[in-house]
């Protein structure tokens, strides 16, 4: 039996829009947020919208829609926003879960989703309501400065599970990891002129791969699309604090380069002002804890330039070993190739140091 429209589903139903509804709308309209994802295609798409109601009171929450309905391909972009007022409540989900359930129940076969790399808040929707990335849009729609933005393609099929599926990056505990001396938080776009500071510094350059000076929009679009980045299970981008201060010291990140092995890495860059203090080491150590208990990650690796004996340093404080040497692997300056010293470090590895220290 196809479901109804109108079926009340998580504290919501969907419904025809309203003329008493006008209002909302407008208030709605003009909330910095709606406005800054706001597709400006809307009025070439076909398709149908409708409200997303309180299930009680009738009250406009947000809205949502069926764009793009492609009969012959049994397939259709579904739309969603959600008023300020009702935000962080759960609407957008139990939106998209009910006009996605609707919509399969109507023959459908294929469902997208399409979010901007920075709506981070829609893309976590589309994961709760059991769909899945699967890939970039490049250059989807015009943008308010005269150029065009990629869009995220998240779909679900007619068969997929509704409920979300499991991320290979969870969300940090609390949103953050501490041992009292340094704190990791997620790196956000707030974070631009710190990161653009720490990667003009000469010798992060030199140390990065490959050794050059990040762009401005390369920057920008690190901090951006860091969230979009550790929902999709590829990077966790984090900011090392000082907890004495509160000021950023530096940065750590883990890449989670093969899944299927488990296998991770990590890279860390350090402010001056805070080198020599054993922060690094303490940033590693606590991502490393966190990467064994809460992910499927066994096997953590980090590499270092042969010449950069403090960064050996601090992966052996961490606990990490020197596994192999690896002879012109790593893209250097002019053309010129670098050797890389692999460490590794096990979760075995980490217990028995925190034992012996024990």
């Amino acid at each position: 039996m196809n479901p109804k429209l109108d079926e009340p589903a998580g504290g919501i139903r969907l419904r025809e829009y309203e003329p008493s509804d006008a209002e909302a709308l407008a208030l709605a309209y003009e909330d910095p947020v709606f406005r800054r994802f706001a597709r400006p295609d809307t009025g070439l798409t076909t398709g149908t919208g409708y409200v997303v109601a309180d299930e009680k009171t009738g009250e406009l929450l947000g809205g949502a829609g069926l764009d793009l309905v492609i009969p012959s391909r049994r397939q259709a972009e579904v739309t969603f926003w959600v008023a300020p007022s009702a935000r962080r409540r759960g609407v957008a989900t139990a939106a998209l879960k009910s006009l996605s359930r609707y919509a399969f129940g109507t023959g459908l076969e294929r469902l997208e989703v399409l979010t901007h790399w920075e709506n981070a808040a829609a893309q976590r929707v589309a994961l709760a309501a059991g769909y899945t990335r699967e890939g970039v849009r490049r250059s989807a729609v015009p943008n308010p400065d005269g150029g065009r933005d990629d869009l995220l393609v998240w779909t679900r099929v007619a068969g997929d599970p509704e409920k979300p599926g499991t991320r290979l990056l969870p969300d940090l505990p609390g949103g953050e990891l501490t041992d009292g001396v340094v704190t990791l938080r997620p790196v956000t776009e707030h974070d631009l002129d710190f990161y653009a500071e720490l990667h003009g510094l000469p010798d992060v350059i030199n140390t990065s791969v490959p050794p050059v000076r990040k762009s401005a929009d390369e920057i920008r679009r690190r901090c951006n699309r860091s969230e979009a980045q550790w929902l999709a299970g590829t990077t966790a981008d984090l900011v090392i604090l000082d907890n004495a201060t509160g000021a950023p010291a530096g940065e750590i990140s883990l890449y989670y380069q093969e899944p299927p092995t488990g296998q991770a890495m990590i890279g860390y860059s350090m402010l001056p002002a805070f080198r020599g203090q054993g922060m690094a080491t303490r940033a590693a150590q606590l991502l490393s804890l966190w990467a064994f208990a809460e992910t499927g990650i066994v096997r953590l690796i980090a590499g270092t330039l042969p010449t950069n004996i403090g960064s050996q340093r601090v992966l052996e404080k961490a606990g990490f070993q020197r596994e192999g040497y690896m002879r012109s692997r790593l893209p250097g300056a002019d053309g010129a190739r670098n050797d890389d010293i692999q460490h590794v470090l096990l979760a075995g590895d980490l217990l028995a140091q925190a034992s012996s220290e024990g």
